[in-house]
């Protein structure tokens, strides 16, 4: 796999992520920590992509 392939994957990821918190936030069912897991998933992806795409 190429390293713009990768990135473009993490990208992905990372936008799959934003959606599951944005409807997370929107439902009642689901509980704060498991929000503020998903947001800790997505900046890890972020800080990843911020990474490579500097290396």
């Amino acid at each position: 796999m190429s390293l713009s392939s990768h990135i473009e994957e993490l990208r992905r990821k990372h936008e799959n992520l934003s959606d599951k918190v944005e409807s997370a936030q929107r439902s009642p069912g689901v509980s704060d920590l498991e929000i503020a897991e998903l947001k800790k998933q997505k900046l890890r992806l972020k800080e990843e992509i911020v990474r490579l795409s500097h290396a």
